[in-house]
């Protein structure tokens, strides 16, 4: 195996992880900062306020997001294992 092939398949690892983490994550953060100019605004400091909607959303995002990041996690993973042959060579 050449050292452009453990890289190559390295970079495309790296951007399905950031592909298939990025919508929770913006869920998440888009939550997180609503909830937090909510408690600014009212002055409540109760921290199940923020953490409880933030999980809600990050679930939300899972569910909506779920079919689209199993086929790009099946479509890495296909062409992981079809690449195998030529990388013996």
């Amino acid at each position: 195996m050449q050292t452009e092939q453990i890289l190559d398949i390295t970079r495309q690892a790296m951007r399905v992880a950031v592909l298939l983490a990025a919508p929770l994550l913006l869920f998440g953060l888009v939550v997180g900062v609503l909830m937090n100019v909510l408690q600014a605004v009212t002055q409540i400091t109760e921290t199940t306020l923020a953490v409880v909607p933030k999980m809600a959303a990050m679930l939300l995002a899972l569910i909506i997001f779920s079919p689209w990041m199993l086929d790009l996690l099946m479509d890495f993973t296909t062409t992981l294992f079809e690449s195998i042959p030529s990388m013996i060579r």
